[in-house]
């Protein structure tokens, strides 16, 4: 939304009365650079607010937080005076705006008090024509002037605004070139046309030849636009709902995309500000894109037979039957054992003392070894057997001179 430089409302204005403050306030939009589609859109959102305290019994000197609330609720759930929808999606979108120009309009009066700003609805996916579409309206043309705007919507994406705002003088027949003055947001832009449009053009002006270069071409106004274009689509079969003047627009962004323009190339041609306005049309690309790999990719290979089978479920788990006892039955001829003719006889059981498995065990009758020359003198003596000799390897003893006495063992204290 465009914010206007507006000065200061002049001493005393709600002295005057409500009308003479919004009068004062459209003056002042109009003194910024608002166009005139601007300040009525304006005027039509305060005057209705206006409208609606003055039936509470309120002033714009006595309004409150409630009252603002209570315009909001009403307005959302039944409609405006002159609802530009007659949905709640529509009501709401036109309430977005409405709140957004009261609050504007409270601020520079400088009032205590708080507007709230309904959210705007998401932007529908935009709809658009099939090319098939456009050429069963061109077909279904009466005279030169049909002819001429579908061919104008189609390959300039011209709002409905700025097509009948168009006079002769705005356009370049040699260079195909259009210049819209009256477009959205008061700015003028340079959009161009096809030889389509041009051999409609040139039809229609030998048709009706043009009194002077500031006559409307098209000659009709907005609405008539409207109804010019449900009558085409009752005679080209198609649904009358369905082919508006901004479809036509939304069809020539969705083509220019599909045929390669670049992206900003479309936002200058369609007059966006912002870039991502134009990027919702890409989703209609995306569905080609889409088809296009279904068709390349979607049917399976000849050689994947098998798993174009249709998949069954395995069988359902069932639980394990109750045991039954059988009777047992004697095995086969054929498995039993062969008899050897001979009576089994048992074996008497061995008699006398048990005497041990030989050379399993037999007693040490060998020497101890001798003493290697590293042990001491006194090994094998008596000394090897004294507490000194069994202490642990924790407490060594001292060495002994081989001629000296032991020692002398220590008392416990």
């Amino acid at each position: 939304m465009v914010r206007f430089d507006l000065p200061p409302p002049p001493p005393g204005v709600l002295e005057r009365g409500d009308e003479a403050a919004v009068e004062a306030f459209l003056a002042a939009l109009a003194a910024a650079g608002a166009s005139p589609k601007t300040v009525k859109a304006y005027a039509a959102a305060l005057r209705d607010f206006i409208a609606f305290i003055h039936e509470r019994g309120k002033t714009l000197k006595t309004v409150d937080d409630s009252d603002v609330a209570a315009w909001v609720y009403e307005r959302l759930l039944h409609g405006l005076r002159r609802p530009r929808g007659g949905d709640r999606r529509g009501r709401q979108a036109t309430l977005h705006y409405y709140t957004l120009f009261l609050r504007g309009f409270t601020e520079w009066l400088g009032l205590p008090v708080k507007v709230p700003v309904v959210r705007k609805p998401r932007p529908r996916s935009p709809d658009a024509l099939k090319p098939e579409e456009v050429e069963r309206l061109l077909n279904a043309a009466r005279d030169t002037l049909d002819l001429l705007i579908v061919a104008l919507l189609f390959e300039t994406g011209l709002r409905a605004q700025e097509a009948v705002s168009l006079t002769l003088r705005d356009i370049d027949m040699e260079r195909r070139v259009i210049r819209v003055r009256n477009a959205k947001y008061g700015e003028e832009r340079i959009v161009l046309y096809g030889p389509l449009t041009d051999q409609a053009l040139r039809l229609h002006l030998a048709a009706n030849p043009p009194r002077s270069p500031d006559q409307p071409l098209l000659g009709i106004s907005y609405s008539g636009l409207y109804k010019r274009l449900k009558s085409l689509a009752k005679r080209a079969g198609l649904p009358p709902e369905k082919v508006r003047p901004h479809v036509l627009r939304h069809t020539f962004a969705t083509e220019a995309l599909r045929r390669g323009v670049p992206l900003p190339v479309v936002q200058r041609l369609l007059g966006h500000r912002d870039i991502k306005v134009t990027q919702v049309y890409l989703h209609l690309v995306d569905e080609d894109i889409r088809r296009a790999y279904q068709a390349a990719f979607g049917a399976p290979p000849p050689t994947g037979q098998q798993w174009q089978q249709p998949w069954t479920p395995p069988p359902a788990w069932q639980p394990p039957q109750p045991w039954q006892q059988q009777q047992w039955s004697p095995p086969p001829p054929s498995q039993q054992p062969q008899a050897t003719g001979q009576p089994w006889t048992p074996q008497p059981w061995p008699t006398g003392a048990w005497q041990p498995p030989p050379q399993l065990w037999q007693p040490w009758t060998q020497q101890p070894p001798a003493a290697t020359p590293a042990s001491p003198a006194w090994a094998g003596t008596a000394l090897a057997a004294s507490p000194a000799a069994a202490a642990p390897a924790s407490e060594p003893q001292p060495e002994q001179d081989p001629g000296s006495p032991p020692p002398a063992p220590r008392r416990r204290r």
